[in-house]
């Protein structure tokens, strides 16, 4: 589901409309920050760190850090400030990274840098968010069932597998049942929650920001891990702002404050009021706040949240990915569109199984949700800093914003970026190392793709005929002109396109009619469609034809190329050309990067499948260029 054009703010929709959004967004927006309360006060309080006695001064003190962290990153930094800047309705790292300025020189190229570091640690600890959530449902099972624990990984595993197997059916059906289940889940959250608070009123002394910073201060390096566990409960929000343009800013914001963000206080209120009443309750103080006759199914509705959470990073991982394969930092995937009407859906099966099994291995590896749990946050803390830095170069020099309000603001975000950055390298020996050697490599494979495709089409326009100047000598010329329609592809537009310099120089025939096309994505999520085809009239009765898209639209190529200049799919040629590399001691990158290129570049899916071309009407001629 995605909201209507324009709909960001949501004025132009009926309360009907924001109601349905705002319940869809249950269901894809807060699954990763909605399932936190499985988790993150019992690594708090007891998690592989090292235990925290649960006196009222640190349960207190705990909560008000949780529920000021809740305030000061989800309500004020993403709902407040970062869902304004958007690109089209769209939102995210790097989206964000996009609307930076387009002035070339290093400052820019070091932005555009962070901005990919950032969205390479995302794949790292997104890898983990669907191995901690159902590890972490599955484990609360155990409260009622005690023989249960021994089966808890090879459950885990199970689901992740099934889970994982059906990516390719769409999200569509599935979809209508999330944010139902969600607004569920967050129900009984709220209730429970209201129970434990009931029970011990006391504790809503915690709303006072005062007592977390009091508990900082007096326990010092362990306040400082305490806080690791605390980021636990917003690690979400940075896929609330990746997630913008399916629901529009209004919907969000509308189930963050009538549903989520209640629900969330109120249940970890109730969790420490649990913890202060019961010490022992900390092996799983979520499920021991529930009745017993209410564990099972308290355990299967978590089980179900946490599969929702799953289901909306693994989708969230497909659009990224597609996302930068159109911005030229990845390159071609196969991609599968899932749903007729929804533009949005779309199914990468590489993506897909990378993802099942590093999640299926972070299970059996880590073993415990408290395990994985001391590895998580490491990154999505950094992808947070360096979006407060891109959030203050675009709103200076794209926004207008004045120096002053952008300092003040940013510098508050930094504050708490850096506390958090700070409170999770204690992780990084307990596996906290794994997202950010995931992260690592992936952003060595986005930098030398984009380095490498930009030396590609620097070095392929050395020699390059102007195509005005070509086709004008062929008009002198005058080849022998064969039947049918000749569609060379070049991503150059203005320069004869190697395809079609081979054809005419092999056989010395000219087709009928003549299209010269390349195929642009620009920095706009969407672009119309009486506003993508651009013509030119070249000589020799040839053309130049530039299709422009936006980096969310689907690639429909011939079709554009029927309902705009009338090209039958079944009488065309395409004729599409594929570089090959060849490693070279030439200037511009080390030889291991120029070989990670060309392997990448050998497996990256044709022009012809990406464009979704008739494969019986494709011709692809192959060129080779020193890198």
């Amino acid at each position: 589901m995605r909201a209507p054009a324009g709909s960001g703010d949501g004025r132009t929709q009926s309360p009907q409309q924001r109601g349905a959004l705002a319940l869809a967004a249950l269901g894809v927006v807060y699954g990763d920050i909605g399932t936190s309360p499985l988790y993150a006060m019992r690594e708090a309080f007891g998690g592989e760190q090292g235990r925290l006695e649960p006196t009222v001064a640190n349960v207190t003190g705990v909560l008000s850090l949780v529920v000021w962290s809740l305030l000061l990153v989800v309500s004020l930094k993403y709902l407040t400030f970062l869902l304004r800047v958007d690109n089209d309705g769209e939102g995210g790292i790097m989206v964000l990274t996009s609307l930076l300025p387009a002035r070339p020189g290093r400052r820019r190229a070091v932005l555009v840098l962070a901005g990919l570091f950032g969205t390479a640690l995302l794949y790292g600890d997104g890898m983990i968010t669907p191995a901690i959530s159902v590890l972490a449902a599955v484990e609360g099972a155990e409260v009622a069932v005690p023989g249960l624990a021994r089966f808890s990984v090879p459950l885990a595993v199970v689901i992740l597998v099934a889970l994982f197997s059906v990516q390719h059916r769409g999200t569509g059906r599935v979809g209508q049942v999330f944010g139902p289940v969600m607004l569920a889940w967050f129900t009984v959250l709220a209730v429970l929650g209201l129970r434990g608070v009931l029970a011990a009123p006391g504790v809503l002394v915690a709303l006072d920001p005062s007592r977390g910073l009091r508990f900082l201060l007096d326990n010092g390096t362990v306040g400082v891990v305490v806080l690791g566990a605390v980021f636990l409960v917003v690690t979400g929000a940075e896929a609330l702002y990746a997630d913008l343009g399916h629901f529009g800013r209004g919907p969000i914001a509308t189930g963050w404050y009538a549903v989520v963000l209640p629900a969330l206080v109120l249940n970890y209120l109730g969790q420490g009021a649990l913890l202060l009443s019961d010490p022992t309750a900390v092996t799983n103080p979520l499920f021991n706040l529930a009745p017993t006759w209410a564990v099972v199914p308290l355990s299967l509705l978590a089980m179900a949240a946490t599969v929702i959470a799953s289901q909306a990073l693994i989708t969230g991982a497909f659009s990224l990915t597609v996302q930068a394969a159109r911005f030229g930092h990845l390159p071609r995937l196969r991609t599968v569109h899932t749903s007729a009407s929804a533009r949005g859906q779309v199914y990468v099966p590489v993506v897909n199984w990378v993802l099942m099994v590093a999640c299926v291995g972070l299970v059996v590896g880590f073993g415990t949700s408290s395990a994985l749990a001391a590895a998580y946050g490491v990154a999505v803390t950094t992808t947070m800093l360096l979006t407060t830095v891109l959030f203050y170069v675009v709103v200076r020099e794209r926004r207008g914003w004045r120096r002053a309000p952008a300092m003040a603001l940013c510098g508050l975000f930094l504050v708490v970026d850096l506390a958090f950055v700070a409170a999770n390298v204690p992780k990084v020996p307990a596996g906290g190392w794994f997202p950010l050697v995931v992260g690592g490599l992936l952003f060595t494979v986005l930098t030398t793709w984009t380095t490498g495709r930009r030396l590609v089409r620097e070095r392929a326009r050395r020699g390059r005929t102007p195509l005005q100047a070509y086709m004008a000598h062929l008009e002198l010329a005058r080849p022998p002109r064969v039947p049918g329609t000749a569609v060379h592809f070049f991503g150059v537009p203005g320069v004869a396109p190697p395809t079609l310099l081979t054809s005419v120089r092999t056989h010395h025939v000219l087709h009928e009619r003549v299209l010269v096309v390349s195929v642009l994505t620009g920095d706009a999520p969407h672009v119309p469609p009486a506003r993508r085809v651009e013509r030119s009239r070249l000589p020799a009765g040839a053309e130049q034809v530039v299709l422009r898209y936006g980096f969310l639209d689907e690639l429909t190529v011939a079709d554009d190329l029927l309902d705009h200049l009338s090209v039958d799919p079944l009488d065309a040629t395409y004729l599409v050309g594929r570089e090959g590399v060849l490693v070279t001691d030439a200037p511009g990158m080390a030889r291991w990067r120029e070989r990670l290129f060309r392997v990448l570049r050998r497996n990256a899916t044709s022009a012809a499948e990406y464009f979704h071309l008739p494969p019986r009407r494709v011709v692809e001629l192959n060129t080779q260029v020193e890198l």
